[in-house]
Order: C-alpha cells, then sequence, then structure tokens
C-alpha cells in the first residue's frame, strides 16, 4: 500500500528536531532507521502529520564510555552495536542479541534507539536493555532527562517518551565479569521471537550472587523475572539450583494468545528458555 500524505522535516540538530516535534504536537513520528515506522506506514496503521527525519543530526551515533556506564547514541545501528569493541567489552549481552535482529539488510538500517522507542515487546532489544538496568535520555524543550528502562515502557507501543522529546542516548552499565546469554524461540529464522529471554549472571566462589534476566513477549511490555532472580540469589550454580529457580519465570507475566502459541505454551517456552540461558550464562551449558 502507499501511505497516507505527511509533511516531511530532516532537521540537522537536536534542537531543531525537537522544535519540529513540539510544532506537530501529538501528530508527529521520528523517522530513524525506518525498519519499523515504514511498515506500519505503508499499512496505513499510522497517519502522522509530519514525519521528522533524524538520519543527519550529528553525534547521535557511536558508543563511549563514561565512567561505569557505555554511552550508545540512539542512532547508532544494530549492525554498529554488534561490532563495537566497547560494547563487546563491556555489554556482551547487548552485542549477542543485537546479531540476532532480524537479517543483516536489517541491521545496517535499524538503530537501537529506533527499536527501543517502537517499544514492541516482541523485539528483543527492549528485554536486553531492561536486563541490563540501562537509563534512555530524552531531549526536549524544557532540557534533558533521563528515564531508567524500568520507567520507559509503559504499555503495548508505548513509552514514558513526551511527544515533544527525542531520544537521543542510551546508558548501559559495563557489566565486567559477568556471564550473559540471549535465547530466543521464533518459528523461522529471522522471524520475531515468540519467547525470547537475555539473561546475564554473576557468580562468585561457585554460586551465583546476582542476576538479570528480561523477558520478550510475555507481555504488552518487556518484562524482569523477577521471581527467577531472587529465587537465583545465593543459590547454587548447578543445573538443579537453576532448574528449580527458573520454573517461576512466568510468575508475574501476561503473555497473550495468537496463531504463533498461546498463552500457557508461552509460559512454557519462558520456564525452558530461562533455565536454557541462565545455565549459559553461568558457565554449565
Amino acid at each position: 500500500m502507499i501511505p497516507a500524505a505527511f509533511d516531511y522535516a530532516r532537521p540537522t540538530t537536536v534542537d531543531e528536531a525537537v522544535r519540529a516535534l513540539a510544532d506537530a504536537g501529538d501528530e508527529a513520528k521520528v523517522l530513524a532507521g525506518g525498519q519499523s515506522l515504514l511498515p506500519i506506514l505503508r499499512l496505513r496503521l499510522a497517519f502522522p502529520e509530519l514525519v521528522v527525519d533524524v538520519g543527519r543530526i550529528p553525534g547521535l551515533r557511536g558508543v563511549h564510555e563514561d565512567g561505569g556506564s557505555l554511552v550508545i547514541g540512539a542512532m547508532t545501528t544494530h549492525h554498529d552495536v554488534v561490532q563495537d569493541p566497547l560494547v563487546r567489552r563491556h555489554a556482551g549481552l547487548l552485542a549477542a542479541a543485537t546479531a540476532t535482529v532480524a537479517d543483516p539488510a536489517v541491521r545496517h538500517r535499524g538503530t537501537l534507539g529506533g527499536s527501543l522507542a517502537h517499544a514492541d515487546p516482541a523485539g528483543d532489544l527492549p528485554a536486553v536493555v531492561l536486563a541490563l538496568d540501562g537509563e534512555l535520555v530524552a531531549a526536549g524543550p524544557r532540557g534533558r532527562r533521563t528515564i531508567p528502562a524500568r520507567d520507559f515502557f509503559t504499555d503495548y507501543l508505548q513509552t514514558a517518551l513526551r511527544p515533544d522529546e527525542l531520544l537521543v542516548e542510551i546508558r548501559i552499565p559495563k557489566l565486567d565479569g559477568w556471564g550473559f546469554h540471549y535465547e530466543k524461540f521464533n518459528r523461522i529464522a529471522q522471524d520475531w521471537a515468540i519467547v525470547g529471554v537475555a539473561a546475564a549472571v554473576r557468580r562468585d566462589n561457585g554460586r551465583i550472587a546476582e542476576s538479570r534476566i528480561g523477558l520478550t513477549n510475555m507481555g504488552p511490555t518487556p518484562l524482569r523475572a523477577t521471581a527467577t532472580e531472587a529465587a537465583l540469589a545465593g543459590a547454587d550454580a548447578d543445573p538443579g539450583a537453576i532448574a528449580h529457580a527458573a520454573e517461576s519465570a512466568a510468575d508475574g507475566t501476561r503473555p497473550g494468545s495468537d496463531l504463533a502459541g498461546s498463552r500457557d505454551y508461552r509460559e512454557h517456552l519462558a520456564r525452558v528458555l530461562t533455565r536454557r540461558a541462565v545455565s549459559t550464562a553461568a558457565g554449565l551449558a
């Protein structure tokens, strides 16, 4: 299909982009890599009066260190996230999960910020950033503000971003020395995950000192498997203890039912994939 008519703006600074969004109010959409927005426009699932293309704004790409965190520009492509040596060294879970996103063509165009702002619970990266206790920085008319990932995803395809705000960077705490793994189940290669699990584990003297587990497609927003995290704290890093803790992975979730799988099926997958992801992250697989 052909998208409905809209006006188009291509600002060259963050301030220009924010002004364009503020002037348009709720009737604007931000175009980053376009891998989520363009299909929606073509299917006429969105009817913006203005599309703000932020592809020419300098400073929104790249990765650098800031103390104990990595700062990733919102327009950094999936490909660049996967290849960046800082991400590989300090946030390996993000690199590993991003490498599973769609196919090479999408990874060369899609952006980390675009994926997070789109907030699809079936997308791989929102659950990963949630598991990593990431923070998202938004720029608006009142300046910049930092939003913890746990507060960023508010409902299905909805975020805490205001209509006049632009996501400009993502801050990820360094997890040096942690094990990690992203496990997902999909029907065919490059398809959306029916369920995905992002796990990061810190071991100490044969025990699991701490774990962080994010769930993909287990509700209208990405979720943390908090019951499993609590059960793993101080547990022996052995298959039995991990399997027992993984049985609570679906607690508190609200997965839907569709042609890809029922709610019960998704809850079963969450338990199985959590056991696999944590076992691998803990160095047992």
